[in-house]
């Protein structure tokens, strides 16, 4: 199971300056546009730090997966209570976790809370399966990111033969379109209806994004990304506040984190392999981002880029081609007087050096780039 890290504000900008003061390459030269008061980094920036690796167990599931089942009773028993709060009543067998007829279990949710995330889980219906109590009873549940209070449901129910082809002939299961399987329960129907038969499992992965909060007024709405046995059904379908029975709700404020909840409907249903991965808000990047960057954290970061890049170069004062892409690499982050000056002496006494045409070409390309943003002034170096 991952271990889950609450990292510092500044994390990521240290993160990044450390990259570039370990990385392999020690210049890698001015090739895309050049970092501006939304982005810290240049377009195709070799700087820009690098993914971390993630890797894949037997079973599929991610290295960096907070593994929520995994088929044992044990991680039942240690990631899941009763939506009460007690020990959980569900039924455990199998490999999997089912509501028990006849009983008062209650529903389920995670010890453990989350926010952004992405979610994988299966469930199940019998293969027998009867509309008993209307089409809403066929092995209803649903998933509630964020727990029940506060949540939003992507609907779990049986409704393969709930489609527009099977209107009409033996078996179809009317039924309104916002709340069969693969819906965000109340709010949008599915696109298509992947579902499989009753008696197999259908797979549902999930991105989750919840709504952005300022002064107690919605910024982002949040948004659920939905693929049913690998079929997108809901395409970035931003939330209109959290999902209800019968009514269109007003969003209302709440924390960052929920737990992760299984809705009790009184219908048999099974869930299986349950994993989730944290991820960091959109809205969290503050140094990359049109929709998300703060200016100051943006230039905080081009500036300590820029000094840790500068510290790597031998002789500030020379200017073969070698120091002038240097000193431009520099200067793309931050136009500091200290470092535009040393760039514009080098440029020019390079010019002055008859170089060769190679090293001209080379110095030329990247103060081409630096002058079309108009870092640097058009014909440094002719």
């Amino acid at each position: 199971m991952m271990k889950i890290t609450n990292f510092p504000k500044a994390a990521a900008g240290a993160v990044a300056l450390a990259a570039v003061c370990a990385a392999g390459n020690a210049f890698a030269e001015v090739y895309g546009d050049p970092p501006d008061a939304m982005h810290a980094w240049a377009v195709h920036d070799w700087n820009r730090p690098k993914p971390h690796r993630v890797g894949f167990d037997a079973k599929g599931v991610p290295s960096d997966a907070v593994v929520l089942f995994d088929g044992t009773e044990k991680s039942y028993r240690e990631n899941w209570v009763s939506s009460s709060g007690g020990a959980p009543k569900w039924k455990f067998a199998d490999g999997a976790i089912a509501w028990v007829p006849g009983r008062r279990t209650g529903g389920l949710k995670t010890k453990a809370e989350f926010g952004d995330c992405q979610l994988h889980i299966e469930f199940r219906h019998p293969a027998g399966i009867k509309s008993k109590g209307g089409p809403q009873m066929r092995g209803n549940s649903g998933v509630f990111l964020m727990g029940a209070d506060y949540g939003y449901e992507v609907q779990v129910l049986e409704s393969h033969f709930t489609c527009e082809e099977m209107k009409g002939k033996p078996g179809y299961v009317d039924n309104y379109a916002d709340g069969q399987a693969g819906s965000v329960y109340g709010q949008n129907p599915p696109a298509v209806n992947p579902q499989k038969k009753p008696g197999e499992w259908q797979v549902y992965d999930i991105v989750f994004h919840q709504p952005v909060f300022k002064d107690g007024k919605t910024v982002h709405p949040g948004s659920l990304t939905v693929f049913m046995n690998g079929v997108l059904v809901q395409d970035h379908w931003e939330l209109e506040g959290q999902t209800e029975h019968k009514m269109r709700t007003k969003q209302r404020v709440h924390g960052p984190k929920g737990p992760l909840a299984l809705q009790n409907h009184g219908c048999e249903v099974e869930f299986r392999n349950i994993w989730l991965r944290p991820l960091p808000s959109r809205w969290a990047n503050k140094t990359h981002s049109r929709m998300s960057a703060d200016p100051a954290e943006v230039a905080k970061l081009r500036r300590e880029t820029a000094a840790a890049l500068y510290a790597k170069i031998a002789n500030p004062d020379a200017f073969d081609a070698g120091t002038v892409k240097a000193l431009a690499e520099v200067v793309s982050y931050s136009g500091e007087a200290v470092y535009r000056e040393k760039l514009l002496a080098a440029a020019r006494k390079f010019d002055a050096s008859k170089p060769s045409a190679a090293d001209r070409k080379s110095v030329k390309a990247v103060l081409g780039v630096l002058s079309r943003s108009g870092t640097v002034p058009e014909g440094l170096v002719k």
